[in-house]
């Protein structure tokens, strides 16, 4: 069977407005509510779901491909490129997530700079920084030579193999990558934000233009796109974990669309529902971050000194176990009675409630 990118009118996609009507406008209301919500909270608080909602789209891209990267490492290396300094860090990255968290940022704080073939191949080779995938080395930051034959989608079930896809021949390439990336730069009639976003997509992996990492790279210049498209290089949720719980059906609509016509309608209604409902899960991961910034709002004119507001930060993040005053004085490093002090200061002001008698006395924060 014949793929989209033999047809004579291939790139030229087509969709049905009045089908994709409905989820276009449920997805740009929720992005537009969510992002409003956002910007109420203060810079540190934004930095904190930017740092987590980027750390979550490099850990989950790569999870797609059934790579496995430290989060912890992740997390770091994209704090130390934001300038954000994570409370008891320990670790400072890897060389490999050093490079991905340069990616990423690249694609996101660099949206107003075009697309080229460099920093495709810039993104590229940040992938792979050894020159290596696994025990496999790999061309990096040049177009794929097919030396070994056709670059195919090949999924094995015991000796019965499977093509899904087979991607345009490397001599096509510089070409095919020229069109797209003309495309990609080209702001005036652009379609809707979401359309753009489910086509670049899917032009960049049928292309499939290197030898690997075309998936994560995929992804990358899809939040190049959306970040261009927002017009902020700020991210606050993360559509790799979202296509990460829907990685079966993901590939399965990406094979449909690549076997089909250049009619995309289906791709992008089916792309704008997965982008809904990333940005779902990012109100209900960020819940904790929200509530922190309405908890200070509350407390703006209470005056705490920095060593209690630290506390009763970490109480909002989830302390782990009960806090009693002799754990605030080892975690603020003071003593007994300062801790009782403060932690009495704080149960008058009605911020704290206390729980518990005797040896099992602990303190909780007031409110919802």
């Amino acid at each position: 069977m014949g793929y989209i990118y033999h047809r004579p009118d291939w790139p030229a996609f087509t969709w049905k407005s009045g089908e994709l009507e409905g989820i276009l406008s449920e997805a740009s209301f929720r992005l537009g509510r969510f992002l409003g919500r956002l910007s109420g909270i203060g810079f540190e608080l934004r930095n904190q779901a930017g740092l987590e909602a980027l750390a979550g789209e490099i850990f989950e891209s790569a999870r797609i491909e059934g790579e496995t990267l430290d989060r912890a490492d992740v997390r770091s290396s994209v704090a130390r490129r934001m300038e954000i300094v994570l409370a008891g860090a320990v670790r400072r990255g890897s060389p490999e997530t050093d490079a991905r968290a340069e990616m990423m940022l690249d694609a996101t704080r660099n949206w107003a700079a075009p697309m080229t073939a460099e920093r495709l191949f810039s993104w590229h080779a940040a992938l792979f920084p050894t020159g290596w995938s696994g025990l496999v080395r790999v061309r990096t930051g040049a177009f794929r030579t097919d030396e070994t034959g056709p670059m195919q989608v090949v999924s094995r079930h015991g000796a019965a193999e499977r093509v899904h896809f087979e991607a345009p021949p490397a001599a096509a390439l510089p070409a095919e990558t020229a069109s797209l990336l003309a495309w990609l730069n080209d702001d005036a009639g652009a379609p809707p934000p979401l359309v753009r976003a489910a086509l670049a997509h899917l032009r960049f992996l049928t292309l499939h233009p290197f030898e690997d990492g075309n998936g994560r790279l995929a992804r990358a210049l899809t939040e190049w796109v959306l970040a261009r498209t927002e017009r902020s290089g700020m991210r606050f949720y993360s559509l790799s974990a979202r296509i990460q719980k829907e990685k079966s059906g993901y590939y399965d609509e990406l094979e449909r669309a690549q076997r089909g016509t250049m009619d995309a309608t289906r791709w992008i209604g089916w792309f704008a529902g997965c982008h809904l409902r990333a940005v779902e899960d990012a109100e209900e991961s960020l819940a904790s971050i929200f509530r922190k910034a309405d908890f200070w709002r509350r407390h703006a004119a209470d005056g705490i000194a920095p060593g209690p507001r630290d506390m009763l930060n970490r109480l909002l993040d989830g302390l782990e176990g009960n806090l009693t005053s002799g754990k605030w004085a080892k975690i603020r490093k003071v003593s007994q009675d300062t801790a009782s002090r403060e932690i009495g200061t704080l149960v008058d002001a009605g911020i704290l409630v206390r729980r518990g008698r005797a040896r099992a006395t602990h303190y909780v924060l007031a409110g919802p």
